[in-house]
C-alpha cells in the first residue's frame, strides 16, 4: 500500500513539474512575457489550493479506492490535453482543470494510509511518501528537456499524463479501504491495526466544526503557507532562473533543475524518519517540533547564499541544501494531521494544504512581477523570512493535542 501511495505521489509531481521545465518553449511559441506566464503556470496552484476541502472530503466521505482512482484519472486526461492548447487563454482554462484534480490526491493519499500506517510509522511513511513526489519532480527536468530537445513540448505532456491512467487502474484493482477486507492481510495484522489505530468511526458527516474552530489547525495550515511558498518557486520557477538568469542551456537547464528536487528526496525521508526516532526518546511533539524547526532555519540560510553567491553552479549547491531543509518538516507536517485528525485526517490534511497551497499559488502568480520590477533576487528574500517565520509557527504546534 506504501508503495502504491509512494508511486502516486511521484506521478503527481512529474505531472505538474513537466510545465516548468516547457516553459521557455511555450514563451517562444507563443510569445507570452513572465507575467502572462505566471498566470498560467499559477492557474494550476490556485485551481489546487481551492479544491483541497473537496477533495479530502471526497476521500472520507467514499474512501480513498474509489476517489483516488476517479481524480487521478482527470488529471491525468486534463495534463495530457494541455499538448491541445493553442493560446494563453486554452492553457489558463487547461491548467485549472489539471489543478482540480491533483487537489484531492494528498489529502485522499494521507487518509488511505491512516487505516494502514501505525502511529510509531507514521512519520516515516509521511516522509518517504513525499521523497517520491520529490524523486518524481527531480526526474522530470532532465526528462522533459529530452523530450522536447527530440518532439517539441506537447509530446512531454502526453507521455507523462498516460502514466496517472496506469496507476489508476492498478490501484482501483489492488486496494482496500479498510486492512481487514484485503485477502494479503492476516489475522495477527488485523488485530495490531484494530489494536493500535482502532477501529473505523462513521464517516457519515466530516466534523467541520471542531476542525475549523482549532487554534492549533489555522498554526498549522499558516505553517505550510511559509513552507509551500518557497517550494512553489523551485518548482515553478527554478528551471527559468537557471536558463534566464544564471545562463544555463535547456539541456543543462534540465540536470541543474534536477539537484535541489533530488535534494529534497533525502529531506523527506530523513526528517520523518528522524522525528519517529527522537519521539521515542523526547516525545513526539519535541521529536516533530525539533526536526521542522531545525529544517526550516536550514532553509532560510541556503536559500539566501544561493540568491547573493556569484557562481551559477554553486548557487545550485546552496539551492541544494535549501531544499534539502525544507524537505526535512514536510513529513512531520504530513504526520500531524494524522496525529491529531484521527479517522478525519483527510479534512485536516484538506485544510492545511489548502491553506498551505495558498502560498504557492501567490508565489507562482507574484513571482513574474516581482522579477519585472525587483530582480530575481527579490523572490529569494520573500522565500528566506517566510521559512524562519514557518519555523517560529512551529514552535506551537502539539501534536499529541488531538483535535476535540
Amino acid at each position: 500500500m506504501l508503495g502504491l501511495t509512494v508511486a502516486a505521489y511521484m506521478i503527481t509531481y512529474m505531472d505538474r513539474v513537466v510545465i516548468s521545465s516547457a516553459v521557455p518553449s511555450i514563451q517562444k511559441e507563443f510569445g507570452l512575457s513572465m507575467v502572462t506566464m505566471s498566470w498560467i503556470l499559477g492557474s494550476f496552484r490556485w485551481a489546487y489550493s481551492i479544491f483541497q476541502i473537496p477533495g479530502g472530503w471526497l476521500g472520507d466521505k467514499f474512501g480513498a479506492r474509489r476517489a483516488l482512482t476517479g481524480i487521478v484519472t482527470w488529471w491525468s486526461v486534463f495534463c495530457a490535453a494541455t499538448a491541445l492548447t493553442w493560446n494563453a487563454g486554452s492553457m489558463i482554462v487547461c491548467r485549472f482543470l489539471f489543478g482540480m484534480g491533483e487537489a484531492g490526491a494528498f489529502p485522499i493519499a494521507t487518509r488511505s494510509l491512516s487505516r494502514w500506517m501505525l502511529p510509531s510509522e507514521r512519520g516515516f511513511a509521511q516522509g518517504i511518501t513525499h521523497a517520491g513526489s520529490r524523486l518524481g519532480a527531480a526526474m522530470t527536468p532532465a526528462l522533459v528537456a529530452l523530450v522536447i530537445v527530440k518532439f517539441g513540448w506537447r509530446a512531454a505532456f502526453v507521455s507523462f499524463g498516460s502514466i496517472g491512467l496506469v496507476w489508476s487502474a492498478v490501484w482501483f484493482w489492488y486496494y482496500r479501504d479498510d486492512p481487514g477486507q484485503h485477502a494479503g492481510v492476516n489475522a495477527a495484522e488485523r488485530e495490531l491495526i484494530v489494536t493500535s489505530v482502532g477501529t473505523r468511526k462513521s464517516t457519515d458527516g466530516v466534523p467541520w466544526g471542531p476542525i475549523l474552530k482549532s487554534p492549533q489547525m489555522w498554526i498549522l495550515a499558516t505553517m505550510y503557507f511559509c513552507y509551500t511558498y518557497s517550494l512553489a518557486v523551485y518548482l515553478d520557477w527554478f528551471p527559468k532562473y537557471l536558463n534566464g538568469e544564471r545562463g544555463f542551456s535547456i539541456e543543462k537547464m534540465g540536470l541543474y533543475a534536477s539537484l535541489p528536487l533530488l535534494a529534497g528526496v533525502f529531506g523527506d525521508i530523513g526528517g520523518g524518519w528522524l522525528s519517529d526516532i527522537l519521539a521515542r526518546y523526547i516525545g513526539l511533539t519535541t521529536a516533530r517540533r525539533t526536526v521542522a524547526v531545525g529544517g526550516f532555519l536550514m532553509g532560510a540560510v541556503s536559500i539566501l547564499a544561493a540568491c547573493f553567491v556569484h557562481d551559477p553552479v554553486d548557487s545550485v549547491w546552496y539551492s541544494c541544501a535549501a531544499m534539502f531543509g525544507l524537505e526535512l518538516t514536510v513529513g512531520v507536517s504530513w504526520a500531524i494531521p494524522l496525529d491529531i485528525g484521527g479517522d478525519y485526517a483527510g479534512s485536516v490534511c484538506a485544510v492545511m494544504n489548502s491553506c498551505g497551497n495558498m502560498g504557492g499559488a501567490v508565489s507562482t502568480t507574484i513571482s513574474g512581477y516581482l522579477v519585472k520590477y525587483f530582480g530575481w533576487n527579490s523572490i529569494f528574500i520573500v522565500m528566506a523570512v517566510l521559512a524562519v517565520l514557518g519555523a517560529g509557527l512551529f514552535l506551537r504546534i502539539d501534536a499529541e493535542k488531538r483535535i476535540a
